[in-house]
């Protein structure tokens, strides 16, 4: 073997043929390893990688496409294509019976390192002390993180990636390929400003909100680059020192530490088993809620509280902001309506996601709201970000009125039933003496430890076995010691390693344990 790509043996004679000197080229051009991209693609990857990085400097020939191919190993029109690609993209010139070179504007210009100013003595000025000039940061604040390298981990039971087994892959390529279509061009395309894709919010309006009983005008939608991107911009809009806001205990962590950016007053709002406890409801002027799956321990808001939380908006003045995340997850029962279709004085601002059980790295969210309150919003939005990315907006407008949407948020409700099924069997054969409740829907199981057990503690012998749980601690603004609760998330772990991880939990309580002197009942399942 000669050691040079994916040449063949017959290739390899022919090699041994070339001078020393052109060899160096099958080195420089190694292909990448970027299995998405066919040969062609890689072999220009490598070449202008090469240029930008200075290796091939302005002027430097290039071997022939057929000397290239056989160094490569690629066939000649493999070869030829991708030098004239990069012709036309400017980073290659031929020249009339001289050959290929690079040219002359191929690398950009950069500016030249200037020598650094040196003050009293030849030493270098003062830098501002950032510490003391910060005067928003959520650097000290607890929220949901991951470990570096998460994915790494045999058993990640964190919120966090695509799933693999279910991501439409096929479905997300033809609506991106065909709005790169140039009859769809001029519908994504221009400047924006302030507005949002017609497309996705027609699509929101007429085929999203209805199931949840919501029903807007276009000039009561905004897009956002996800949910947190909504909490951002309501806080703007709405908090500063002086506000009220009431926030579940436990709650969700992403929540409050976007809201945490305006000072806002924080007041606690218990919940139970039925969801926000209403009759207890402290003063506020904002309370920020998850009815339909609460965040964390999964339990549903009941219609009976929903009502009654609506009328006292209306008696004590506030205004209540639904996050709505994982109202489409239903296993069993019939869905419960939003507080937003319940609301007749418009009294409830709606927070959406229309990209979650797809993938959380596409950042697609949206706020229904009146209308005023959306025109204050797309000026805050248009200051920060101008607006989403108008292709993924048009692209997921397509997903939904191609009825995408739909069957992929089937596929992912029956994955996630069988994923809790074999979760909470799993539960009482490794951790019998641990607690929980089987939601209605979502993702995620909420799971309470005896009261000697520590999550956080257990979370980091967890680790070691494979095993990332999300320590409850984090969904509370004053975290009990020893904080017993942690969350299960199922959507990154595959189904068949659920119970596995489950058993290396148990292990890791039982080390925890026996460093704290306690007795643990046997599991049900020979560990």
């Amino acid at each position: 073997m000669c050691g040079f790509g994916r040449a063949s043996k017959v290739d390899c004679a022919r090699i041994m043929a070339i001078p020393r000197s052109t060899i160096q080229w099958a080195t420089l051009f190694e292909l990448p390893e970027q299995t998405a991209l066919p040969l062609q693609g890689r072999l220009r990857l490598a070449v202008v990688q090469a240029i930008l990085d200075g290796r091939l400097s302005v002027g430097a020939a290039l071997p022939s496409s057929r000397e290239l191919a056989t160094l490569l190993g690629l066939s000649r029109n493999t070869v030829t294509s991708a030098y004239l690609q990069l012709m036309d993209e400017g980073f290659l010139e031929a020249r009339p019976r001289s050959g290929v070179f690079v040219a002359p504007n191929a690398r950009p210009a950069s500016a030249a390192l200037a020598e650094p100013l040196v003050g009293n003595g030849g030493r270098s000025g003062q830098a501002p002390e950032w510490g003391g000039r910060v005067v928003r940061s959520l650097l000290g604040r607890p929220t949901l993180a991951k470990p570096d390298k998460w994915r790494d981990y045999t058993y990640p039971f964190v919120y966090g990636t695509y799933d693999p087994q279910l991501f439409p892959t096929e479905d997300f390529r033809e609506c991106c390929a065909r709005s790169l279509a140039r009859s769809q061009l001029p519908h994504w395309t221009p400047d924006f400003e302030t507005d949002d894709v017609p497309d996705l919010i027609e699509q929101i309006r007429t085929r999203l909100l209805p199931k949840r009983g919501v029903f807007a005008l276009n000039e009561e939608i905004i897009v956002t680059v996800g949910a947190q991107h909504a909490y951002y911009l309501l806080a703007e809009a709405l908090f500063d020192e002086t506000r009220r806001v009431g926030l579940e205990e436990p709650g969700h962590p992403h929540a409050r530490n976007s809201f945490a950016l305006r000072n806002p007053r924080w007041v606690e709002v218990a919940v139970d088993d039925e969801g926000l406890v209403i009759d207890a409801l402290p003063a506020v002027d904002y309370l920020f809620i998850t009815p339909s799956h609460q965040s964390p321990t999964t339990v549903t808001l009941s219609l009976e509280r929903r009502q009654w939380l609506l009328r006292k908006a209306e008696l004590q003045d506030f205004v209540i902001i639904e996050d709505d995340y994982e109202a489409e997850n239903l296993y069993e029962g019939m869905p419960m309506p939003a507080l937003k279709s319940l609301d007749k004085s418009g009294r409830v601002v709606y927070v959406g996601s229309v990209s979650k059980s797809l993938s959380p790295a596409l950042r697609l969210g949206y706020i229904v709201a009146p209308r005023a309150l959306i025109k204050e919003l797309r000026a805050i939005r248009h200051a920060m970000v101008r607006h989403p990315s108008a292709f993924l907006q048009h692209a997921y407008a397509l997903f939904l009125s191609l009825g995408h949407h739909e069957s992929h948020a089937r596929r992912v409700n029956q994955a996630m039933q069988e994923r809790l099924a074999l979760a909470a069997q799993a539960l009482r054969d490794y951790l019998p003496d641990f607690e929980f409740t089987m939601p209605q829907g979502g993702a995620s199981l909420w799971v309470q430890a005896p009261t000697w057990v520590d999550a956080s503690e257990l979370a980091l012998m967890a680790r070691s076995r494979g095993v990332l749980i999300e320590a409850g601690d984090v969904f509370f603004n004053k975290p009990p010691y020893p904080c017993p609760y942690f969350r299960l998330r199922l959507s990154s772990i595959a189904g068949t390693q659920i119970a596995a991880g489950i058993r290396e939990l148990g292990h890791a309580v039982d080390e925890l344990a026996r460093a704290r002197g306690e007795t643990r009942p046997p599991p049900r399942r020979a560990h």
